[in-house]
């Protein structure tokens, strides 16, 4: 005789129930970062927007500052830790293999053993797990998800390269996902192209660190023009998709939040949408310098605080970056 299973009860729905965001108090100019390669203020501004960023204290771990910014988010969303259910961090920067920071991140919180696990995909992994939470509240997995996106970049880029030390930085976001009577969360656009996977990666590895000698640490290398081209010609038109896939116009669009990369990527992109002058963008690369699975929810969480963008709004998030990855949807904001 066959036995029916059980399965665990499906909600028609999910939406992101709140943000929040933590940014390390050490503010980093232009020309403090000069001070170490041959550059200028004004050439950082022309080439990527950037004005200053912030650097994340010494002692300061990608976990520290991940409960700064979920704790935040859990209490905007009326929530208790023990509510949570999983904990899905997107970050590149842990300096650990195993175990996970996500496990570290959700006992911090007082989750009371929620799943935990981190996710590796560099500026998109915000977008990533944003997917992933709204297919668990779905689906029945869980009640409640909290997304985070951080990085400490500062610990793995080398502070004398002219290509890279001015574009870096630190900082943590996260979201609540829960369960919504409406549609809130639109389907996930994304994708990869590891043909390129060398445009952004890591000088070595760190077995090869360790096999010879420990001369030089591995940390951060991006052929930068690879990499705009790349997203110029690609990810403009994944951001197209996005919008067709949530099934809205641009001039429907309460926010454009795209990944923190290069101002002059962000201006490519709004010129191929065809983004209307009235719907609000996020420049927040010009304080925050490129943060990468951190940089949508700290910029989401900037919007949201200054009043550009209204409760209840869509905005359209991408994120895109090493690997190559890209991913992004159209949500509504909290």
């Amino acid at each position: 005789m066959t036995s029916t299973l059980r399965v665990s009860p499906a909600v028609p729905y999910a939406r992101m129930l709140s943000v929040g965001s933590y940014r390390p108090e050490r503010v980093v100019t232009n020309d403090e970062v000069c001070l170490r390669i041959d550059s200028t203020d004004q050439w950082i501004q022309e080439r990527s927007g950037i004005r200053e960023r912030r650097y994340a204290a010494v002692d300061e771990s990608v976990c520290d500052m991940s409960v700064a910014a979920a704790l935040i988010a859990i209490e905007r969303a009326g929530l208790q830790p023990a509510d949570v259910d999983v904990v899905i961090l997107a970050t590149v920067t842990h300096p650990y293999p195993t175990p996970s920071a996500a496990a570290e991140v959700a006992f911090r919180l007082g989750t009371n053993g929620a799943a935990a696990f981190d996710i590796s995909a560099a500026c998109a992994g915000f977008c990533y797990g944003i997917a992933m939470a709204q297919d668990f509240v779905r689906g029945g997995s869980a009640r409640n998800v909290v997304v985070v996106g951080v990085e400490k970049l500062t610990d793995w880029i080398d502070l004398d390269d002219r290509s890279t030390a001015f574009i870096f930085a630190d900082g943590a976001g996260a979201a609540v996902i829960g369960a919504s009577d409406t549609p809130a969360i639109s389907p996930v656009v994304w994708g990869s192209d590891g043909g390129q996977y060398q445009a952004i990666a890591m000088t070595q590895s760190l077995i090869d660190y360790r096999d010879n000698g420990g001369e030089r640490f591995p940390t951060l290398s991006m052929e930068g023009q690879q990499v705009f081209r790349w997203a110029v010609s690609e990810i403009a038109k994944a951001a197209q998709r996005i919008l067709d896939a949530a099934g809205i116009s641009a001039d429907e669009l309460d926010a454009f939040i795209p990944h923190q990369a290069n101002m002059r990527i962000t201006d490519a992109m709004i010129r191929t949408l065809g983004l209307p002058s009235h719907v609000p963008v996020a420049r927040d690369i010009a304080t925050t310098g490129n943060t990468s699975a951190a940089s949508i929810p700290l910029a989401m969480d900037r919007m949201i605080s200054a009043g550009e963008v209204p409760s209840g709004g869509l905005a359209l998030i991408i994120g895109f970056g090493a690997g190559l990855v890209y991913a992004g949807q159209v949500v509504q904001m909290p």
